[in-house]
């Protein structure tokens, strides 16, 4: 029976310099979710018969985005590379957003807190659309999916 889902996601620990308490919460949450509910269809691989659920892997290498799809039994079905230099903005920006939203829930007002709040949803659904567009042809999935993935290839990027 079909099930195209992520069933499982890991994270290149390698790649990943730093991080901070709210950074790894963060992190918990977008793969908590992510796996709770997700759509996740990688067009190829269930093209040749296989028809999930997936154990995906993210890596960051040469400044390209690596995704390592597996069968839910950890044979490696494809790997697809998708190039980051259309993200490096929204990365950078999502970043700068988030330190002022962990900031302000330490001192700002309501009012401040969801003004900044509002602006990093703004950033990461057009990040979550852009990584859509990139997917388009490779992968079928939802917004909410590339919402979370977005997440994940944030944290991949932190530098110390």
């Amino acid at each position: 029976m079909a099930d195209p889902r992520i069933s499982h996601i890991e994270l290149d620990e390698a790649t990943i310099l730093w991080r901070n308490a709210d950074i790894e919460q963060e992190r918990r949450i977008a793969i908590f979710d992510l796996i709770e509910e997700n759509r996740f269809k990688p067009l190829r691989a269930y093209g040749a018969g296989h028809e999930g659920p997936y154990r995906l892997r993210l890596s960051v290498q040469d400044g390209r985005l690596v995704l390592d799809i597996s069968d839910d039994g950890g044979s490696l079905l494809e790997t697809l590379i998708l190039g980051l230099g259309r993200f490096r903005r929204p990365i950078r920006d999502y970043f700068a957003i988030c330190d002022s939203y962990y900031q302000a829930i330490r001192k700002a007002t309501a009012a401040e807190i969801e003004t900044i709040d509002m602006a990093r949803r703004g950033v990461h659904n057009e990040a979550a659309d852009m990584l859509l567009e990139r997917l388009d042809g490779k992968v079928e999935t939802d917004f909410a999916t590339a919402r979370r993935l977005f997440t994940l290839i944030c944290v991949l990027h932190i530098k110390g």
